[in-house]
């Protein structure tokens, strides 16, 4: 039930930003939109706890900000290495060890290792990921585990 409610609660949301209407009948439709959606997703039984993760709610923003800004250090670290040339590339492929227990915390963890410039996970499986990096210094962060302790910590 709390995950009707909250895909209801952000379908009406993204309606209203996006409709700029709130006359009456606009919001009438509005409902009766949100209403058709979610009812089509009960029918086709796709509310559940991974498409409506309300558990990540209170600490994924804060992941979210971490994670920005170590986008932001890398774009920096890839534009210096684009100027300094390709001596300051020693592209690497590694396996890391993946200790997320769920699907969607070894899919956010993935998404993340890619998100970030200077590397890209090329295979995810239960236990290990394969990740090419421009540097090693890329792959050694990687391996200190800051990025996967905060993606655990979501999990929980």
């Amino acid at each position: 039930m709390r995950h009707t409610i909250s895909i209801s609660a952000l379908l009406s949301g993204i309606w209203l930003a996006n409709s700029g209407h709130y006359n009456f009948l606009m919001i009438c439709f509005g409902i009766g939109s949100v209403a058709f959606v979610v009812w089509i997703c009960h029918r086709m039984d796709v509310i559940d706890h991974e498409s409506q993760p309300i558990h990540l709610t209170l600490a994924l923003p804060n992941y979210y900000v971490w994670l920005a800004w170590k986008i932001i250090l890398s774009n920096w670290d890839v534009i210096k290495r684009v100027w300094l040339g390709n001596g300051s590339i020693q592209p690497m492929v590694k396996t890391l060890n993946l200790p997320q227990k769920t699907d969607m915390g070894r899919v956010i963890y993935a998404n993340s290792i890619n998100l970030t410039p200077g590397t890209v996970s090329l295979e995810v499986n239960e236990t290990t990921i394969l990740v090419h990096a421009l540097v090693p210094e890329n792959i050694a962060e990687l391996e200190d585990g800051e990025m996967s302790d905060r993606v655990s910590r979501l999990e929980q």
